[in-house]
């Protein structure tokens, strides 16, 4: 059992989807980043300084007014909105861009195969087109 487990573990099509997931985590966290500290400020200088992942409607009477929202999460029930909206900003930049990586890579394979191949002339055929070419070249019989 142990044997069969580590050809399954091994497999190609496993160590490719690890891989996948890896890079998949690496390459949202940067995402994340690109959002939280790039987007998102320039967003919020267009619309006047506002910070999204800090609007919350409060669902509890505990919880006093200003504070921010992991703040107020820690003391009772809150609706963060805005993080929402961070967060579905997010997604939208992954889907997009792997919307663009994955159209790059069809436009390449598509050209790859609208290259012209040069067919090889099969072996049989050449020497046909030699003996074809001797005969022609031999003088004509009276």
């Amino acid at each position: 059992m142990l044997e069969e487990f580590k050809k399954f573990a091994l497999r190609g099509n496993v160590v490719d989807l690890a891989v996948g997931v890896v890079i998949g985590a690496a390459f949202g966290k940067i995402v994340e980043s690109l959002v939280s500290d790039v987007f998102m400020p320039i967003i919020g200088a267009v619309t006047g300084g506002l910070d999204f992942s800090n609007y919350y409607i409060r669902l509890s009477s505990a919880i006093p007014a200003g504070l921010s929202y992991a703040d107020a999460k820690k003391q009772g029930a809150v609706l963060g909105w805005g993080n929402f909206v961070t967060i579905s900003i997010n997604f939208i930049i992954v889907a997009f861009v792997l919307f663009l990586v994955i159209r790059a890579m069809n436009r390449m394979k598509t050209k790859a195969e609208e290259a012209p191949k040069v067919a090889e002339t099969p072996a049989d055929v050449l020497v046909l087109t030699e003996i074809r070419d001797l005969l022609a070249s031999r003088p004509a019989r009276p």
